[in-house]
Parts: C-alpha cells; structure tokens; sequence
C-alpha cells in the first residue's frame, strides 16, 4: 500500500453504564470502521458494564478520517439494537508522534484534549509517554443513547514498509 502511513491499535477496554436493551440488561459489542474496514469486539452477555480489553488494528492511510464506533446490543431473534456511536479523531495523537520525543520519563503528559461539541470525549484526554511510546486513553460518550461511556486506548505501530506520520 503506497498511501499506507501506519496502524493504529485501538483497545477497547470497556463500557461503563451502557443502556438497556433487552429486558434488564444488555449483550454489547463495539463495532469499528474506517476508510471501508470493520472490525468487531467480543459479546459480553447480561451486563451494561462489560470488560471487553479487546485489541482491534486498523490501517492508516488518512489521519483526517475519524474512527467509528458503534455499540450494539446483540439479539438472537430480532435485528440487533444500536446502543450509540461515537466518534475518534486521531489528530490529536499524531502531533504528538510528531513531536519526534524521546526518553521522556514514563508517565509524562504530551498533550490534553478537552471535550468539546466537536468530539465525543466525555473527560479530559491525555496522551502520555510511557516506556517509549505514546498512548492516549479515552472516555467516549457514545451520541445518541440515553446513557453510557466507552473506554478505549490507542496506540501508534511503524511496521516495516510504511510512510510513518514523521
């Protein structure tokens, strides 16, 4: 892929009071697009707070396309129900790579992200140095659902071969 810059790690780790969908409960899974991939977590049954700590790779080839997610109930007889979507702008995090930091003291704060009506943050975001890379963790309020977060992480990789962001 010549336009290929890189891939992304995104681990989504969990959601946290997510909205009911069955009848006391929820089966949840996160489905992740971008520039035409799709991935999926795992189901986790009968919780609104499940504990996914699934790790998804997507190619990078425009850092201006956001990352998608969408949560979803997952029903046996009937359409599975949406829970909400939120939305990932990578920007942010690749200034950071772009800094060309090194042997900073893991644990350092490279940047914050505020939320905003532009974003789907629900807290201050950080991108942070630790043992020499640079990680942003996220709470995302999924749009559109009464209630719920998403807890995600991403992580830059340079495999061989790639353009890199530098």
């Amino acid at each position: 892929m010549e336009n290929w810059l890189g891939l992304l790690r995104l681990r989504v780790r969990r959601g946290i009071n997510l909205a009911i969908r069955d009848t006391r409960s929820s089966d949840p899974y996160v489905v992740v697009t971008m520039a035409g991939q799709k991935l999926k977590t795992r189901v986790i049954k009968d919780t609104c707070n499940p504990e996914w700590n699934d790790e998804l790779t997507l190619s990078i080839t425009d850092i201006n396309v956001p990352i998608n997610l969408a949560v979803y109930d997952r029903d046996t007889f009937t359409a599975d129900d949406k829970m909400g979507e939120a939305e990932i702008d990578i920007r942010p995090y690749v200034e950071c790579l772009r800094m060309g930091l090194e042997n900073l003291p893991t644990g350092t704060v490279i940047t914050r992200v505020q939320p905003s009506r532009t974003n789907c943050l629900s807290d201050e975001s950080c991108c942070v140095w630790d043992n020499g890379k640079i990680l942003q963790d996220m709470f995302l309020r999924p749009r559109n659902v009464e209630c719920g977060e998403i807890e995600v992480q991403i992580e830059w990789i340079n495999p061989p071969g790639c353009k890199g962001v530098f």
